[in-house]
């Protein structure tokens, strides 16, 4: 399934989120987080890769794009 930019938005947000959990003083289970914020840093990854590809863009080009527009609110 092809990812659009809005698609890796929603995904780098989701591993940002599960980051912002991992990391949170009052985490009850750190491992159970820890596991959630790879799983989600892993799927953005893998969707980047994908998006790179399919639209013959150089895939580092992709992720800073994303992370900037997360990160800065930049489309």
């Amino acid at each position: 399934m092809a990812h659009t930019f809005e698609d890796l938005v929603q995904l780098e947000q989701a591993a940002e989120q599960a980051h912002a959990r991992y990391t949170a003083p009052d985490t009850d289970d750190v491992d159970a987080a820890r596991r959630a914020w790879v799983d989600a840093a892993a799927a953005f990854q893998a969707a980047v890769t994908e998006h790179a590809q399919t639209e013959g863009t150089p895939r580092i080009d992709v992720e800073m794009a994303v992370k900037k527009t997360v990160r800065h609110g930049e489309s």
